[in-house]
């Protein structure tokens, strides 16, 4: 079902995760905890199946421990408590999957990208680590909301680069900041508006590196569903060359009058 805000908005949640047309594994994961409106994404690395490890604790410790505090804390805890509540489970999760990491020697400098999404009311709280992305789609236009930690972004940032020099660069995975890497990791917390009709999109490198964001905004156009639109953006990342893992989750936000029925189609 829809999860309804106080705001008289709803969100219409919707994730897919695809292995692509590369790699014989998935490292990407994604986790939804509709009561909570929370969506986790994580984009694993390392060797063997390390990468999966790290990605599957992620959205696993995140979605449980997030999303129970928040139900039990229901609406009457303010912006600032929420933040504070992600910065420790996330905290939390960074150093359970350090310390697998290093008692381990099969997971050895495992990691993994995240992007985490809180809904309430009329506010998005959007906390991202690594260069796993979300974007607002609204009255058609796409617009970036996260900023990748990532040896381009910071070329791109000190003039090194232009975004279409990046854009063929060898060194599109290399990031500056992950969980799990290091015993203290900074999540990146910002606050954004929402409105009816917004979609929020989240998704890992395997679909922004396969897509540009004019064809990832010409695929939301073409779909009125989120369920459609995110099949068909994985679909469009495969048709490109599906070179990555991909994982994509799509949150529309609704009138709660007008709400429609949620769907939740997880694809391995």
């Amino acid at each position: 079902m829809d999860r309804s805000s106080p705001a008289h908005l709803s969100y219409e949640f919707q994730a897919v995760t695809d292995r692509g047309r590369v790699r014989t594994n998935n490292e990407d994961s994604v986790a939804i905890a509709e009561d909570a409106a929370l969506a986790v994404l994580a984009d694993g690395m390392g060797g063997y199946n390390a990468g999966e490890v790290a990605s599957g604790m992620a959205t696993a410790f995140i979605s449980s421990e997030l999303g129970r505090w928040l139900v039990e804390a229901s609406g009457e805890v303010s912006d600032h408590d929420v933040r504070r509540a992600m910065d420790v489970c996330v905290d939390n999760a960074n150093r359970a999957i350090f310390n697998a990491a290093n008692a381990n020697p099969q997971y050895a400098g495992m990691g993994t990208t995240l992007v985490v999404a809180v809904l309430r009311g009329t506010q998005l709280l959007l906390g991202h680590i690594g260069d796993s992305r979300a974007y607002r789609w609204r009255e058609g236009q796409l617009v970036q909301l996260t900023r990748d930690h990532s040896l381009l972004q910071e070329q791109i940032d000190a003039g090194l680069l232009s975004p279409e020099q990046a854009a063929l660069s060898l060194n599109k995975n290399l990031v500056t900041r992950a969980v799990g890497v290091e015993d203290i990791v900074l999540l990146e917390v910002h606050h954004h508006a929402l409105a009816a009709d917004d979609w929020i999109l989240m998704c890992s490198d395997g679909l922004s590196d396969m897509l540009d964001d004019a064809r990832i905004a010409e695929v939301l156009r073409g779909h009125e569903q989120v369920a459609d639109a995110a099949q068909a953006l994985v679909e469009a990342a495969n048709e490109a060359g599906g070179r990555d893992n991909i994982a994509v989750i799509l949150v529309a936000v609704r009138a709660a009058a007008s709400a429609g029925r949620a769907w939740w189609p997880f694809r391995r």
